[in-house]
């Protein structure tokens, strides 16, 4: 997944879908090595085209997983980065009638616009089997539009996940909390000791969306947060009222917050916990911070910086919010549906899981793949949560869920500088909902 930042802007042609996947019962042990390659087609002379969003060291390690396709195949493929302009540049390509064969893109309204304006090829009977034999059916239901399966969701990401400073919560003798209000407790050892106890970055919006998503699925549960998602009841529901309560009392507490939030980036907000001094203890944002640790700070995964599930709210059970990328087929040839079983296989997913900066989806994949015991445990609750939700905000009409300066973004923003207001922040919700989704 890339940044937020960057995966959101892909919103323009987001519809509103319900995203909501249950994974209760997907193996974590996955799959025995050595039996999970798909069939290896004869592709000699066929040269393929690849898009994603993809750049730096994210396409270089897929790159690598495009490369063992070729060996295997003897086909050629061509990878071309689309950048954050993902759906502009996909459409224009479809528009002027050269797609490529296969895109990798990062959401489902997305994937939803594409095949119900026909420019998608759904998957083959065999890979439709491979997917279903290794994927959650959700995660199939996921990829499907009015009956037929378009997708397969090579790469996921999960965004319930709050990081820590080791040494400032040792320090300060916090302990990793489950529930929220060890989560306060934990946030006040730390402001106890000198250190704030959270850094929030929250200067053009879209991280608090993520926190209310996370609030909101643990206490309001799926079925309203699908509802929320849709539209279908309104942001002045009292499921609505109850999570902005719940989000008023921490960031109405400034013994606990780093003054600064509204001005600061989400990549200071790492920089303050990680850096060398540590200005704050904790920090909440999805797996790829770890990104940010290791491109900022001298921080070391796994020793420094650690994270813990984002905490249960009222005994809600496992639940993640969070994102991927679905690789669809937009050209009807042998060379594009043999690339699309082979995305859908547990061998090429372990290509790059064993690189590192990459979690799937594909239950599959065996978890000693992952190379150290954080991307484990980030693959682990990925996999293995009880309830799994889409990014609410990424599912949204762009007006609404994805630009800076309106909607949501900018309405969270304000609620983040006056929490106090939460029934005008409601009705603000509101009124952008109803001018937004059409």
């Amino acid at each position: 997944m890339r940044l937020p930042s960057q995966h959101r802007s892909l919103a323009a042609l987001a519809v509103a879908v319900v995203a909501g996947v249950t994974l209760a019962g997907c193996s974590s042990g996955g799959a025995t090595p050595g039996t999970s390659s798909p069939p290896k087609a004869d592709l000699s002379g066929v040269t393929l085209n690849v898009a994603a969003d993809w750049s730096g060291a994210e396409q270089a390690n897929f790159e690598k997983v495009l490369a063992q396709f070729e060996s295997d195949t003897g086909a050629k493929v061509n990878y071309t980065s689309y950048g954050s302009n993902v759906a502009t540049t996909l459409n224009t390509k479809i528009a002027g009638g050269d797609p490529p064969d296969v895109a990798v893109i990062p959401q489902p309204g997305l994937l939803t616009s594409l095949a119900k304006a026909g420019s998608l090829i759904p998957l083959s009977a065999d890979t439709l089997a491979t997917v279903k034999k290794y994927y959650s059916q959700d995660w199939v239901d996921l990829g499907s539009v009015d009956g037929k399966t378009y997708g397969v969701w090579f790469k996921g990401s999960n965004k319930s996940t709050v990081w820590y400073n080791t040494k400032v919560y040792d320090n300060a003798g916090a302990t990793v909390p489950k529930t929220w209000d060890d989560f306060v407790a934990a946030l006040q050892k730390v402001s106890d000791s000198g250190v704030p106890g959270l850094s929030i970055g929250a200067d053009v919006g879209w991280p608090l969306t993520d926190w209310f998503e996370n609030v909101y699925l643990r206490t309001a549960g799926p079925e309203k947060y699908d509802q929320l998602t849709q539209h279908t009841i309104p942001w002045t529901d009292p499921s609505v009222i109850d999570a902005l309560t719940i989000l008023s009392k921490l960031w109405s507490n400034k013994a606990l917050i780093e003054p600064g939030g509204a001005q600061r980036t989400f990549g200071d907000s790492v920089t303050e916990v990680f850096g060398n001094p540590p200005k704050a203890g904790t920090v909440y944002e999805g797996d790829f911070v770890a990104g940010n640790i290791t491109s900022q700070t001298k921080s070391v995964i796994g020793t420094d910086a650690k994270f813990f599930d984002f905490p249960s709210i009222n005994g809600s059970g496992p639940a993640v919010v969070g994102g991927g990328n679905a690789a669809v087929q937009l050209k009807d040839n042998k060379g594009a549906a043999a690339l699309m079983a082979y995305l859908a296989s547990p061998e090429a997913a372990t290509i790059w899981v064993k690189l590192g900066g990459f979690t799937s989806p594909n239950n599959g994949v065996d978890m000693s793949a992952y190379p150290d015991d954080t991307s484990q445990q980030i693959a682990a609750a990925l996999v293995n949560a009880k309830t799994f939700r889409f990014d609410m905000s990424d599912q949204a009409p762009s007006a609404f869920g994805g630009t800076a300066g309106s909607g949501e973004w900018k309405i969270l923003l304000d609620f983040y500088s006056n929490p106090t207001d939460i029934q005008g922040t409601a009705k603000a919700l509101e009124a952008a909902a109803t001018a937004d989704y059409k």
